[in-house]
């Protein structure tokens, strides 16, 4: 693959803080960051832009935990579990992904984008406030499944983890959406560094372009906890839907060849 393009790193470079910002706010940012990458890198493998993605955010990802821990101090009694099995389930799903066909990808993604949106949607209230569901051992157990089972998805295949990962915290453990963000980027980071741990002994980053993201994805990363602190749980759960219903026209006008 030849050197990119100071263009093409500008390009990137912008897509890269839209994404942390994205992130931030609500998760997801790996389905903003992620095309950009393949169009802006179409020599590049699949393992080289999943990787090269990997390394890039986890700076924004890192940057956002850190701004939620000081203004909402999530409970690290269970966000610490749960993201301990969340960086184990990504290292296993980062070598299950380098045999899943690229073809497999968007399908997959479309349907737990509908079931996720869907779900939003028709619950009004859903996020708006904290009512814990489970309690105790159960509640840490349930934190960690579900830390480990997206974790499997996050270094497999990767898009749309945050949101997953908001979405079942809110919808299964009971919590308001911006808590649920809070915890959500700590298991983000997470499974990020445990696909890495995969990725970077097999050489498939970019370096030049993963500094270049880096560094964009963490000053949007950091905007956007900020805003999304500053704004609420009901601003969050607005950003979830709209993020949520883009990614699904996008990845579903792809599937019917609307765009590339």
């Amino acid at each position: 693959m030849s050197d990119p393009t100071l263009t093409t790193l500008a390009f990137l470079g912008a897509a890269a803080f839209v994404a942390g910002w994205v992130d931030a706010v609500v998760g997801g940012g790996g389905l903003v960051l992620l095309p950009a990458l393949l169009v802006g890198l179409p020599g590049a493998s699949p393992a080289q832009l999943l990787a090269t993605n990997k390394l890039g955010s986890i700076f924004g990802t890192a940057t956002s935990s850190v701004t939620y821990y000081r203004r909402v101090r999530p409970d690290l009694r269970t966000a610490l579990p749960m993201a301990g099995v969340a960086f184990v389930g990504a290292a296993g799903g980062a070598l299950i992904g380098l045999h899943i066909p690229k073809s497999a990808f968007n399908p997959i993604i479309l349907v737990l984008l509908l079931l996720v949106g869907a779900y939003t949607l028709f619950k009004p209230d859903l996020g708006s406030e904290a009512i814990r569901r489970f309690h105790g051992a159960r509640h840490t157990a349930l934190a960690m499944l579900t830390g480990f089972v997206i974790g499997v998805y996050d270094g497999a295949l990767g898009p749309g983890t945050g949101s997953f990962l908001v979405f079942t915290l809110v919808g299964l453990l009971g919590y308001t959406f911006l808590q649920a963000s809070a915890k959500a980027k700590i298991a983000n980071f997470a499974t990020n560094l445990g696909a890495l741990v995969i990725f970077v002994p097999m050489g498939l980053v970019i370096l030049k372009v993963a500094v270049v993201i880096a560094a964009a994805n963490l000053i949007g990363s950091y905007v956007g906890a900020r805003t999304a602190v500053a704004r609420g749980s009901g601003f969050v759960r607005v950003v979830f839907v709209v993020v949520v219903s883009a990614f699904i026209v996008k990845i579903g006008g792809s599937l019917i060849g609307w765009w590339a």
